[in-house]
């Protein structure tokens, strides 16, 4: 029954991520082994947002280490334990708290050698700025603590980078690019400390090249031209040879001369005029980091929205006939899905 339940979720969060965004681009999946153990090591910019395009675009069903702040709630904890996430500590969450990550990571070590697929994002938190932070070695503590248990089984590692083009907007586009798959029998030649080492810098590198990296020392400046240049940040290899290059050989987007969205704007803000003002007034104003924007407006788009939406729909039905309820609802749809395509 739960996994039934979890692939009903996931089909369901997958449908919503189809309407949020405008394109979802996969690049490098053909990198992933089908039948192989396989952890994730991401990026992490867009909070919940990261693990919920993984989750249902990766091709494989995962178990997520997330930071432990989110599960404080009862309801949140319950939920994001239904959809396979797990709580990881760090020290903000209070040195108390630290030695629960000995259990947590002999239960991932133990998922691994079940043949399982585990996601973690190892820069440990979230942050909107286009480049790779450095590495914390909890990935390495499990991989280390996995070949001290079980020294034949090999752990394919599979760095990914996500690039938003506009990470807090709704209708922007989204390229997951999967790297090439890091063995770690490769590293159990080396000892513990160098393997350490190794890893975090391989995984490193391998990111960098797969999502918009920007040095930190010159960021603001680099930022501000990227934008000015209107790049495509959903195509990080291109974005990096234009910093390298000095902004000599930049690729840009073309500039719609007329958006359609200008006249549906109108009809789709009347239309759902609830679920904005509940979000605009309600939620927004109580959202204080600016990454878990485009999460909580997700959230309210895959709830609220379809609620407001069915209940539209159904005084239509009485007031009316089911035709014209079922003409409301697919009209809605349609609409929603062009705005946010266009």
């Amino acid at each position: 029954m739960n996994k039934i339940g979890l692939h009903t979720v996931r089909i369901y969060i997958q449908l919503g991520l189809f309407f949020y965004y405008k394109k979802i681009i996969i690049n490098g999946k053909k990198s992933i082994p089908k039948d192989q153990t396989v952890l994730f090591l991401s990026n992490h910019q867009n909070a919940l947002i990261d693990a919920l395009l993984l989750a249902t675009k990766s091709g494989r069903l995962s178990y997520f280490l997330t930071r432990a702040g989110v599960f404080k709630k009862p309801f949140v904890s319950r939920l994001l334990h239904s959809l396979n996430m797990r709580p990881i500590y760090r020290v903000r969450d209070g040195w108390s708290t630290i030695a629960k990550n000995k259990s947590v990571f002999s239960n991932t070590v133990n998922l691994l050698h079940d043949n399982k697929v585990v996601t973690i994002f190892p820069e440990g938190n979230h942050n909107l700025e286009r480049r790779v932070r450095p590495l914390s070695k909890g990935f390495t503590r499990i991989i280390l603590k996995h070949r001290q248990t079980y020294p034949k089984q090999s752990i394919y590692l599979i760095p990914v980078g996500l690039n938003y083009q506009e990470p807090k907007a709704m209708g922007s586009t989204v390229s997951i690019c999967f790297g090439e798959a890091l063995a770690s029998k490769s590293y159990n030649h080396l000892d513990d400390f160098i393997a350490t080492k190794q890893m975090k810098q391989d995984v490193f590198n391998s990111l960098i090249s797969l999502t918009t990296h920007i040095p930190q020392s010159n960021y603001a400046s680099i930022i501000k031209k990227l934008n000015k240049l209107n790049v495509d940040f959903t195509n990080p290899n291109s974005v990096n040879h234009c910093i390298v290059s000095q902004f000599k050989t930049c690729q840009v987007k073309r500039v719609k001369q007329f958006n359609f969205k200008v006249l549906i704007k109108p009809i789709l803000y009347l239309l759902l005029c609830v679920p904005i003002l509940v979000w605009r007034h309600n939620i927004k104003p109580k959202i204080k980091e600016a990454e878990f924007l485009s999460t909580f407006r997700f959230a309210i788009s895959i709830t609220l929205v379809p609620l407001w939406l069915f209940v539209i729909s159904a005084i239509i039905w009485l007031a009316f006939n089911f035709v014209a309820s079922l003409i409301f609802i697919l009209g809605s749809l349609i609409l929603i899905l062009i705005y946010n395509k266009a």
